[in-house]
Order: structure tokens, then C-alpha cells, then sequence
């Protein structure tokens, strides 16, 4: 699918193309199911769990259920026309709700900017021995899953579904999703694997059986988990899961806590209770918008307030009007727990910052001209008032490239970045660079959705200057002093040549020598093949490595990725604070 990529990776060689792709990377299995995955309307939801361990530097293997219902309607419609349990075409159709779910996930996941395919029943090539409805694993056709996984940075395959060694289609019995999971998590050498529930672990009995206080195993052995799973997970995952020695935990959707099933227990104990997080949004533009919708439909958020310039302004976004206001008093005496902070100009938006933390509240921001401003000011008004401020969603839209620069300088002394950071400015040079006019590409730029109504920040470099100082705060611990030199995007420019918008800095000799210039001789495949609205990065270390990422750099639902990534780093956080996870 897409060709972006948004994987942390590191090598000695600065040319992507002779670098082993998944040599570096972790991989995890995650298993969604139908409690999960009740509809194609949650498909959003799973990829953003996807996301935040790809922002962390890890490949996925996502195994998914067929939507809520669907197994049930697709064996009710094969029998209504005749197809008995031990007909063998009956596991090929009904597989084919997994095969959606996938489809429709990897689209997703794509949508957001990462780099992923979905597998077929066939191409996954789990082979399975023993009844056509409730088949075993035997085996893994070779290649494919190691294939995908080399080429993407997210592969998602159907679960409950194999092939037997005839090549007709088996199916791996009732909740065979999670069997498939801790099969391939075995596969692939993993000690353990991931099954996401819509619970938050194993429970000494049904917490909804209110006669009695339920309580949470965060540890439980194997045959605890044969005694108590139920329909919780499929009894020969558990089955498999001990003799192939991966342990299996059982968790809720972002949660970092759950229970571990393996060779040991310990006493069950209360779960925490968790009540919805108040969150205020500063922002309805593009991203604000996109944040907010996300929030509104997620229980786990109670939205409080949206901060706008104009109240009454009809939006793309189904929110009830009370939320919105122009005073900003009306949204602290809303005592949101996080804000989050999207406003499109730079010193409404660090002021709106600056208030939220002193108020006492957590914030991420997308807002590039805010935060750059004076980023160790921020931190340190943060740290003062206990809280935190997170802005990877202001540089890279879904590009990890704040996750690059720290993982970069935590392995030793940085002294250079380059990169193309302004998702606008490529979408408009490639049209240009196709023949199109300057009007016509700033046009379809807008289009598109990452053109503002006022383009002049993105034109004129301010956009990617920003991002320069910010990415120099990360990468050498403080800003570069006075303004970043900097190319205009204009009718004048020449497209030819594979032009880009490469911002850069360099130490030497102590001092920081930033810019933004728009160049044809830029000399790396990564910058020159990025298309549309992509961005990337390099980080040069002084010992000679180099980190690279890629992603999308614009556009509503990868910035909001981001931004929503952030927000679960800043829940996981207060959670671990409070006792929580």
C-alpha cells in the first residue's frame, strides 16, 4: 500500500537502498478481535494502537477477527443454502470475514501514513492438520510473513483461517484469531504475544456478576487460565502457548496493564477503576477537528471544551455547540486533566500552552510555531508544575521524527540533521515538477487538505523553520540563535531536478548552522522518491551512523495520529504515576 515509512531505524550505511529493511527493527504480535473490531468503523482505532508501537520503533504483525457478527452471518448464509459443518467449502467463505478485516484495517493503518499490506488466508500460509471446522497448526509456509515483514513496517493477517495440506481452506475453531496469533508470535521466535480484549485481563470470575467484588490476576498461570478463561481466549492458544513457551497477555486497548499468562500466578487483586480523562481541545482546523472527532466517539475521554476564535462557525465535525468557546477562563474553570493544543498561529498557541500548564494540566501540541518558541521553557514550566508536554504531532505529521532525533542522541553525540519537513511545500513541487502551474498546485494543495487558507507559512519556509529550531532542541539541546536562512516557494521557482525543501543544521565548532533551501542537489534516494505530502529524516551521529524516517508530513488523520499517540504516552503516564498500570 502506502510507501511511506514511519519506522525508526539506524545504519552505518547513509544508502536506504543496500540496508537490510527489518534487521534492526523489533517485531510484536497484536491480536484485535471482534470485541474490538465490532464494525469497519473501529478499523480507526486498531491502527492507532498500531501506530504507537511503530512510533516506538517496531514492526507489527496485526492479527485480526472478522467484524463483530460477521462469522455467525457468513456460516447462517452458507447453511441456508445447504453447507454442512463438514463440507469443505465452508471454512473458505467463512475466512473470507477475517480477509475483509484485514483488508480494511491495512487501509487504515495507510490512511494515517504507515507502511502496510494485508495478507491473505493463502499468502500468511499457516498449514493445519485435523477437521476442516476446527483444524490445528502444523506448520508455516515459508517466506511470505518474513517477506512482508522485510518490504512494510505493518503486516495484518486474517486470523481463525488455514490452509491444510491438500490446499483446501480450514478453519481453527471457535477464537482460532488468538491461536493464530500465539502461533506466529512462536513462528517468529517471540517469548510473548498480545491479545487486545475488550476487558482489561483475567478476572477470578465475570466482572459484570455484581454479587461479589471481581478480581484481576496480573500474573496467571497456564492452567489458571484454562479454569478461568472461558470464552475469554481459545483454550488451545493456551494450549499452544505453554508448550511453545510464549507467554500470552491479555489487555484492553491502550492499556499498559493487564494480566500475563504463563507458567506463573500470583494472588488476583482489584482492578483500578478509570474513570474518563477531561480533555479540552485549543483548535477545530484541520487537526483540531480531526482530534476532536477522534475524541468524542472514545468512552475513555470526556471532552470539556473546544477552544476556537469564532463559536458560532459551522464545522465538519458533529459537536455539540455548548463545547465550543473563545474564552479561554471558560476552559480552565472546565479543570480539564489534558489539553490538547492545535491552534493555527504560533503566539495565541504558546500562550494557551503556557495557561494550560499552569492550570495543572498535561498538553501536546501540534502547533510548531508554539512550541518552538522556547521548548526548554515549556519543559521547564512543565516540570514545575508536575506536568507534561508532549509535541512529536508539531514536526513530521505521522513521521516518528522527534522519536528519531531522541532515540539518535540517546546512542551518542548528534551533530546533524536533514530533512524534508513540510508536507504543503513537496505535495506543490511535485505538481510543479509534472508541469503544473504554481496557482493550480497551491490549489490542489488546499484540495487536498494540506494547504491552509493562508499558505504564506508554508511559502515562505516559516513552517519548516520552526521545525528546524525545535528538531535542534532535540537533537543539540538548545535553538539555534537568530533566524533560520530560508528559500521562498514562489512562481519563480524551478521544479526541475527533483527540487525539495530540505531543512537542515549542522554543529561545527559548537555553534549550530541552520537553514531551509529549496535544492535539486540534495544527494539521497530517501528525499528525492518521497511523493505527495511525504516528509523524512536523517540524523547524523559523530560516531558515523545514520537514523532515518518517513511518513506522511501533512494531512488531517496523520497529524491526528500523532497527536492522539501523545495523548496515550500522557495517559500511560499519569496512569503509572497514580498506581495505575
Amino acid at each position: 500500500m502506502s510507501a511511506s515509512r514511519a519506522v525508526v531505524e539506524k545504519s552505518e550505511n547513509p544508502d536506504p537502498s543496500s540496508r537490510p529493511a527489518a534487521a534492526a527493527a523489533e517485531v510484536v504480535v497484536l491480536k484485535f478481535g471482534s470485541s474490538i473490531l465490532r464494525s469497519p468503523a473501529e478499523a480507526p482505532l486498531v491502527a492507532s494502537a498500531v501506530y504507537g508501537h511503530v512510533r516506538a520503533g517496531r514492526k507489527v504483525v496485526a492479527v485480526v477477527s472478522a467484524f463483530g457478527g460477521a462469522t455467525d452471518q457468513m456460516l447462517g448464509e452458507a447453511r441456508a443454502l445447504g453447507l454442512a459443518h463438514s463440507n469443505d467449502l465452508l471454512p473458505g467463505y467463512v475466512a473470507l470475514g477475517e480477509e475483509k478485516s484485514a483488508a480494511l484495517v491495512a487501509i487504515a493503518c495507510d490512511r494515517i501514513g504507515l507502511d502496510a499490506c494485508a495478507l491473505s488466508v493463502r499468502e500468511l500460509g499457516i498449514v493445519a492438520e485435523g477437521e476442516p471446522e476446527h483444524s490445528r497448526p502444523c506448520g508455516l509456509r515459508p517466506d511470505h510473513l518474513k517477506q512482508a515483514l522485510d518490504r512494510h513496517e505493518v503486516v495484518v493477517v486474517p486470523g481463525f483461517g488455514a490452509v491444510r495440506p491438500d490446499g483446501r481452506i480450514a478453519l481453527l475453531g471457535r477464537g482460532g484469531s488468538d491461536l493464530t496469533a500465539v502461533f506466529l508470535a512462536a513462528e517468529l521466535g517471540l517469548k510473548k504475544v498480545r491479545l487486545v480484549k475488550d476487558v482489561d485481563g483475567l478476572y477470578d470470575h465475570d466482572p459484570n456478576d455484581r454479587t461479589a467484588p471481581a478480581l484481576r490476576y496480573r500474573r496467571a498461570s497456564w492452567d489458571v487460565a484454562r479454569k478461568l478463561g472461558g470464552a475469554l481466549v481459545q483454550h488451545d492458544a493456551i494450549d499452544l502457548g505453554e508448550s511453545r513457551g510464549v507467554e500470552i497477555e491479555v489487555a484492553a486497548l491502550d492499556r499498559a496493564d493487564g494480566t500475563v499468562i504463563g507458567k506463573k500466578s500470583a494472588p488476583p487483586g482489584p482492578a483500578p477503576a478509570l474513570p474518563p480523562l477531561k480533555v479540552a481541545v485549543a483548535g477545530c482546523g484541520v487537526v483540531g477537528g480531526g482530534v476532536l472527532a477522534r475524541l468524542l466517539s472514545d468512552p475513555r475521554y470526556d471532552v470539556v471544551g473546544v477552544l476556537v476564535r469564532d463559536p458560532k462557525k459551522v464545522r465538519d465535525v458533529a459537536c455539540p455547540q455548548s463545547l465550543f468557546t473563545a474564552d479561554p477562563a471558560v476552559l480552565w474553570a472546565k479543570k480539564p486533566d489534558i489539553v490538547l493544543e492545535a491552534l493555527s498561529e504560533g503566539e495565541a498557541g504558546h500562550a494557551v500552552i503556557r495557561a494550560a500548564l499552569e492550570a495543572g494540566c498535561d498538553v501536546a501540541s501540534a502547533n510548531k510555531q508554539a512550541v518552538s518558541r522556547d521548548p526548554g521553557g515549556l519543559q521547564d514550566l512543565a516540570k514545575a508544575h508536575g506536568r507534561r508536554i508532549f509535541w512529536s504531532a508539531s514536526v513530521g505529521g505521522g513521521a516518528p521524527m522527534i522519536e528519531t532525533v531522541r532515540a539518535a542522541r540517546a546512542a551518542g553525540e548528534v551533530v546533524g540533521f536533514e530533512a524534508v519537513l513540510n508536507g504543503t511545500v513537496n505535495f506543490m513541487l511535485e505538481r510543479l515538477g509534472d508541469g503544473a502551474a504554481f496557482a493550480e498546485a497551491l490549489a490542489d494543495a488546499r484540495a487536498a487538505g494540506f494547504a491552509e487558507e493562508d499558505p504564506s507559512a508554508d511559502l515562505e519556509g516559516l513552517d519548516a523553520a520552526a521545525k528546524v529550531r525545535l528538531l535542534c532542541h532535540e537533537a543539540f539541546g538548545r535553538s539555534p540563535e537568530g533566524e533560520v536562512p530560508r528559500d521562498h516557494l514562489s512562481e519563480a521557482t524551478s521544479a526541475d531536478g527533483g527540487v525539495r525543501q530540505i531543512g537542515a543544521a549542522h554543529l561545527k565548532d559548537g555553534v549550530i548552522a541552520p537553514s531551509v533551501r529549496l535544492t535539486g542537489e540534495h544527494g539521497d534516494p530517501l528525499f528525492s522518491s518521497l511523493r505527495g505530502e511525504g516528509n523524512a529524516l536523517k540524523v547524523y551521529g559523530a560516531d558515523g551512523r545514520v537514523w532515518r524516517c518517513r511518513g506522511r508530513g501533512a494531512g488531517r488523520w496523520s497529524t491526528t495520529e500523532s497527536i492522539m499517540a501523545d495523548l496515550a504516552e500522557i495517559v500511560r503516564a499519569r496512569r503509572a504515576d497514580a498506581g495505575l498500570n
